[in-house]
């Protein structure tokens, strides 16, 4: 990371981050209960097939289009006070799907709007997801701002890892959770831990504004001005697809097409069991990717083969639809995800600009939350045309662009030059 006028501010990297990694791994602990919970919403409430995918949804592209300004929100104040906030927001998000079960809340609200009850409650989940789509994207946004902040090249990649290795375990834990944790915790409970620990760890780190800070409006020259900085967010943009969206929605039926089987289990328990090997091998990489980053030459040097990894895990899933098949290709995938996306984050705070740390994060996570979003949309249909061989066939593929991409772009560590440093230039 670039500092405009060379102070520096020391902070206990480890004591710092380990606060972090409790609150994103809370996050994406209740990221990962909606999956398997909020889906029983149509037999349990009578709400469509369509409104339940617009509840499912709702978060993400509220976060896509948030993520920008939370970023430029960062830089502006800071990391603490808005990470709190959004803290704070994923914490009473779940007030929400309570007050959605709740029959004196829905009979209350629907004689408010006039609606009907079911009308009143699938508001109250649509409104309870927005609100964790926003919160998410201030403590997703600021994570990275923080660790970029209280790290060097030297050592970024490695705390990095730590992190992201704390969101990527908190996600399957809430796929494997489900509603166990939600009744013998409570998740506002285990938000409050967050919260408190952060409040009391996390550094006030300020953005050093030096009236050369991009604004807002800037953002799309950010993204699109310099090379490297699209090359990031494009490649995140692509592992999203292909991870949160292709094999996400397509394991289930994929495997129930090749009739995949462990034990007694049916489609749905190996798509379980398969993704938790792919969560698995994902939280290891994120622990040995950072360091091999950091001791690396480039970033690159790590992330151009951990795509060809992700290239591979599709390979094996196209041309091996087995159980051995399916299992190695899962592992693979999950290793070239994070060892793709890690070093890319780290590369991305070694070129940001002090007062842009926060703006950069937020580009980076938007291609990531339209890769998300996309994938869902086009990975069943493509695979109910031309088949899932085809269509794993053509993730690989993917990867291939992705490292032409990356082996161009990420050249060098020279700052990106800004919209308002060039023109004071």
């Amino acid at each position: 990371m670039y500092d405009g006028d060379g102070t520096t501010v020391e902070y206990d990297a480890r004591t710092v981050v380990a606060s972090l990694v409790i609150g994103v791994f809370f996050g994406g602990m209740v990221g990962g209960v909606a999956f398997p919970t909020l889906p029983r919403l149509g037999s349990v409430l009578g709400f469509s097939a369509l409104v339940v995918g617009v509840i499912l949804a709702i978060n993400r592209a509220t976060r896509m289009v948030v993520n920008a300004p939370a970023g430029a929100v960062l830089d502006r104040v800071g990391t603490r006070r808005p990470m709190l906030a959004g803290f704070l927001l994923e914490g009473v998000a779940p007030v929400g799907y309570v007050l959605g079960l709740t029959d004196w809340w829905t009979n209350g609200l629907a004689h408010l709007l006039p609606a009907s009850a079911t009308a009143a409650s699938a508001a109250t989940f649509v409104l309870a997801r927005v609100v964790w789509g926003v919160g998410s994207a201030f403590v997703l946004v600021g994570a990275f701002s923080t660790v970029t902040k209280v790290t060097t090249p030297e050592n970024r990649g490695t705390w990095t890892g730590y992190m992201r290795g704390g969101q990527s375990l908190g996600f399957p834990a809430g796929l494997v959770a489900g509603g166990l944790v939600a009744d013998l915790v409570g998740f506002r409970a285990a938000f409050a831990v967050a919260l408190v620990v952060c409040a009391l760890v996390l550094p006030d780190l300020q953005s050093g504004a030096d009236g050369h800070e991009s604004r807002l409006r800037d953002v799309p020259r950010l993204a699109f001005g310099d090379a490297r900085v699209f090359a990031v967010g494009a490649t995140n943009f692509v592992v999203r697809l292909l991870y949160a969206g292709v094999l996400l929605s397509t394991v289930v039926e994929y495997a129930a097409a090749n009739d995949i089987r462990v034990g007694s289990l049916s489609a749905t328990g190996v798509s379980g069991v398969v993704m938790a090997v792919c969560a698995l091998f994902a939280a290891a990489a994120t622990v040995v990717a950072g360091p091999l980053a950091d001791r690396a030459p480039s970033r690159s040097s790590v992330a151009v083969p951990s795509l060809g990894v992700l290239g591979v895990g599709f390979a094996c899933l196209a041309l091996a639809p087995t159980l051995v098949g399916t299992i190695t290709g899962v592992a693979l995938i999950g290793l070239g995800v994070e060892g793709a996306n890690l070093p890319l984050l780290a590369y991305l705070g070694d070129i940001s600009p002090t007062d842009d740390v926060g703006k950069l994060g937020g580009v980076y996570n938007v291609f990531g939350d339209f890769g998300s979003t996309v994938g869902p949309l086009v990975a069943l249909p493509i695979a109910t045309t031309y088949g899932y061989a085809a269509e794993y066939a053509g993730c690989a593929l993917l990867c291939v662009a992705a490292i032409a991409l990356v082996a161009r772009a990420v050249t060098d560590d020279g700052p990106v030059t800004t919209p308002r440093t060039a023109a004071d230039g």
